[in-house]
């Protein structure tokens, strides 16, 4: 999102006291626009930084999503590490997958998982580049866009496809527009990238080559609104202050996540470090809003905004 500048208003008309950050994402009352995106779970040794998560989210009145439930599904002693809904009682929460589990896992079993988090929401995430790169990764993705086609259609709760820092360029927002989906995490390149963090743990060499490969979130967002035009939209990666956020919602999204800066807060002290940082990206999301004349979330869609340098150039091809 560097490479993205909005209008500033010099007279926004506006009183400052007047603009309100709240909005709406699939029925539930977020604070501000955030999302706290997944990061980890599957294990007691990271069940404090979900803890820690679970509370900053319900103390500034923010969406939370965990990580991938995979170890869960495959060991039941490993669910007590996601177990945190007690801790944000009122707040969105949700669980996640990867796409390529879909053909081991049934709409019901699913279901039943999330019934024991008590999970509003299902993340399935779409990882091509990390399972090829992954020392024990799944990379075997024949079939798996009909796969989630059907699985939309068996699952009750809503279910958000989601990258995870590779971006989703135009053609897989097309492909992804014949599934019943609820919304999309677009995560985009330019932020945490999952698949570089796995290559550590396979072959470092060739992960490298891979490092900053895929479609830059605000390609994303501005591609993925291009096919989707009422779907809600999730922009993630590279989500660092709320002005990123201000960009993300002028260029089309509805929500923002963020993961890194979270785990840095975390890591410095614990859920009141992390209630700290959102407190901070509110603000600065709340005045990225004044400075570009909107009273409200929603009204930062059709705000004016400049492209720069390679994300321009992606844009206009």
């Amino acid at each position: 999102l560097e490479e993205v500048e909005l209008e500033y208003l010099a007279l926004p008309e506006l009183d400052f006291k007047e603009v309100e950050t709240r909005t709406k994402f699939l029925g539930f009352e977020f604070s501000f626009p955030l999302i706290a995106s997944s990061i980890t779970g599957g294990h007691q040794d990271v069940k404090k930084i979900n803890e820690d998560i679970a509370k900053a989210c319900s103390e500034q009145g923010i969406g939370m999503a965990l990580g991938s439930i995979r170890a869960m599904l495959e060991d039941k002693k490993q669910t007590d590490s996601y177990k945190i809904r007690k801790l944000i009682p009122k707040g969105f929460l949700a669980a996640n997958l990867g796409i390529t589990q879909l053909k081991d896992y049934s709409a019901q079993q699913l279901e039943k998982a999330l019934e024991e988090l008590q999970a509003d929401a299902l993340f399935i995430h779409v990882n091509a580049a990390q399972e090829a790169l992954q020392k024990d990764g799944s990379p075997n993705f024949k079939n798996c866009t009909k796969k989630l086609e059907e699985f939309c259609e068996q699952f009750s709760k809503p279910v958000i496809v989601k990258e995870v820092g590779n971006g989703i360029s135009l053609s897989t927002a097309e492909q992804l527009s014949r599934a019943r989906l609820s919304a999309l995490d677009i995560a985009g390149a330019g932020g945490t990238s999952w698949t570089a963090i796995d290559s550590i743990r396979g072959n470092k060499e060739i992960g490298e080559t891979f490092w900053n490969f895929g479609t830059p979130t605000a390609v994303s967002i501005i591609q993925a609104r291009m096919v989707f035009e009422q779907l809600p939209i999730i922009a993630s990666g590279g989500i660092r202050t709320g002005l990123d956020i201000t960009k993300a919602l002028v260029l089309g999204a509805d929500l923002a996540g963020t993961a890194m800066p979270i785990l840095h807060a975390q890591h410095k002290g614990g859920a009141q470090s992390i209630s700290k940082l959102f407190e901070k990206m509110r603000q600065e999301f709340r005045i990225g809003m004044f400075l570009t004349g909107a009273k409200k979330p929603e009204e930062l869609k059709g705000k004016k905004y400049y492209l720069f340098g390679k994300t321009l150039d992606w844009v206009e091809q």
